[in-house]
Order: C-alpha cells, then sequence, then structure tokens
C-alpha cells in the first residue's frame, strides 16, 4: 500500500482528496494537516510514502514543512500548487520535492502524481513545466556556481542531463545518443549522484540554473 499524508488547510479539499485516494486499491490516507507545522508532526507520526502538500498554510508553509520534511524522513512530496505561485514553483524545486500538479487538475492525474512519485520518479505537471522554464528565462543569467559543477560530469553525462532537461524519458534518451535504455538509466543515476540532486525534477532547475539549456533552445548545443 502507498501511504499518504494530505497536508491543506482547507477541510473540503482534504475531505475530497481523501475519498478520492482511499477508493484506490493501492492508495490509503493515513494523516492529514491543516498546516506546515501539523504536517511535519504527521509525517513523524505516521511515515507515509508520499505528501501532497499545499503552499499557502498557516504557522508554517508548504515550502518550509517540504524542506523540513525532506531533511528528515523519505517522504516524497508532491506540491499542489495554483496559476499564481511561480515563486513557490521555484523555491519548491530547489527545496528537492518530487513533483508539482495543479489543483485543477482532474482526479485521476492526481493518483497517477502519487503513484509515479511513490515508485520513486519525479513528476511535473506540464503547465508547470512550462512556468518553470518561463521564469529561469526571466533570471539574471546563469549562476557561475552551478556552472561550474557541470565540470563534475562527463561529456556523455552531460549529454544526459541536457536531454533530461528537455522532459526526455530514458527510452528517448536511448535512442537519441544510441545506446541502450539500461545505460541511459546508469547515466542518470551517476550524474544526479555526481550533482547530488534528488531526482530529475532538480535536475530540469539545475540545467536552467546553470545555463546549460537556455530557454528558447532546443538544448542540443
Amino acid at each position: 500500500m502507498i501511504r499518504v499524508v494530505i497536508a491543506d488547510d482547507e477541510a473540503m479539499i482534504r475531505a475530497g482528496l481523501r475519498m478520492l485516494l482511499d477508493h484506490q486499491p493501492d492508495i490509503e490516507v493515513v494523516g492529514e494537516a491543516a498546516d506546515g507545522v501539523q504536517a511535519r508532526d504527521e509525517v513523524r507520526r505516521t511515515e507515509p510514502d508520499v505528501v501532497l502538500m499545499d503552499v499557502r498554510m498557516p504557522r508554517a508553509d508548504g515550502i518550509t514543512a517540504a524542506r523540513q520534511i525532506l531533511a528528515e524522513s523519505a517522504a516524497k512530496v508532491v506540491i499542489l500548487t495554483t496559476f499564481d505561485e511561480d515563486a513557490a514553483v521555484q523555491q519548491a524545486l530547489r527545496a528537492g520535492v518530487s513533483g508539482f500538479l495543479l489543483k485543477v487538475a482532474p482526479p485521476e492525474q492526481l493518483v497517477h502524481a502519487v503513484r509515479t512519485v511513490a515508485a520513486g520518479q519525479a513528476l511535473l505537471d506540464p503547465a508547470v513545466t512550462l512556468r518553470v522554464i518561463e521564469s529561469f528565462a526571466a533570471a539574471p543569467g546563469a549562476d557561475p556556481r552551478a556552472a561550474q559543477r557541470l565540470t563534475d560530469l562527463t561529456e556523455r553525462e552531460v549529454d544526459v542531463l541536457r536531454l533530461v532537461a528537455r522532459g526526455l524519458s530514458n527510452a528517448e534518451i536511448a535512442a537519441e545518443l544510441y545506446l541502450g535504455e539500461a545505460t541511459v538509466k546508469t547515466y542518470v543515476s551517476r550524474m544526479l549522484t555526481k550533482l547530488d540532486l534528488r531526482d530529475r525534477v532538480q535536475a530540469v532547475a539545475f540545467a536552467y540554473e546553470s545555463g546549460l539549456i537556455r530557454p528558447g533552445t532546443t538544448g542540443t548545443g
């Protein structure tokens, strides 16, 4: 069973999410929280696999709570966001969350997100991905410290990072680079380890921060 904690300051939203998720044969809601402090405490108490986290909550917001949870537990965090929280998206990326989902997403997409993140993969709502790219485009330029970290990678690992940042799956990267899918998986793992990144979501952010990828380019060079 995938154990889930729901953190949102609106009781109606928590009730709706619980009803949806508890109807799934492989998902169990083990806790709820109305603010970031409660979310942290519920995670300590229930040890869930996934936390669905609202951004705007009293006492401690979702980003602050996510940082604390990720620092002290193995739980994965999916941020539930709205269209007007671009700054929060960037902060959450840097905090190491595993996914973003718009609150207006259809129910089946939410269920898919929980299963995807619980399986150790990252998930970005396509609309959120576009906003992340646009927000990095508005940034003043590449972070020199991030750019320097690229030197820790081999040429092939840089190629893989560039394609991950374009949103390609391991199978698509394998086809692009004429490699086996298992080999690509190894390259992705090494790249994430060398850069001390949690998952592919953070890799996308890093690729833009370092200047490896520039908005408006194809990412091929």
